[in-house]
């Protein structure tokens, strides 16, 4: 991908002052003039202290194996319902399965899902 177009998503979605984790990656070179942008060259280390990419790395990777095994019929259409659900689940990990149910229940009870014909 080409840096403007990268940059432009990453200054679009990040907030101001945020740390930026990356890779070396030519195209990200110049995010440390609107972000605290820490790198990890893969090609020496992948972690050095605080600083890697393995969060990003294991959503994907989740992911990928969610729409390649769990869901085996994904429409591009609905692609951001999943990336949603895993987003979710992503966030919630440190929680219990149980935990985890009782959470979504509490965000929609007493919510309709209504029905458009």
């Amino acid at each position: 991908m080409k840096r403007r177009t990268l940059q432009s998503y990453v200054r679009d979605a990040v907030e101001p002052d945020a740390t930026v984790y990356t890779d070396a990656l030519p195209s990200y070179a110049g995010l440390g003039r609107d972000f605290n942008h820490l790198t990890i060259n893969h090609a020496i280390q992948y972690v050095d202290g605080n600083v890697h990419t393995n969060y990003i790395e294991n959503f994907w990777s989740l992911l990928k194996r969610g729409l390649h095994g769990t869901y085996v019929s994904v429409q591009p259409f609905h692609l951001f319902r999943y990336l949603d659900e895993r987003m979710f689940t992503f966030n919630w990990r440190d929680l219990s399965d149980f935990a985890r149910f009782c959470a979504v229940v509490n965000h929609v009870s007493g919510r309709r899902l209504t029905y458009a014909s």
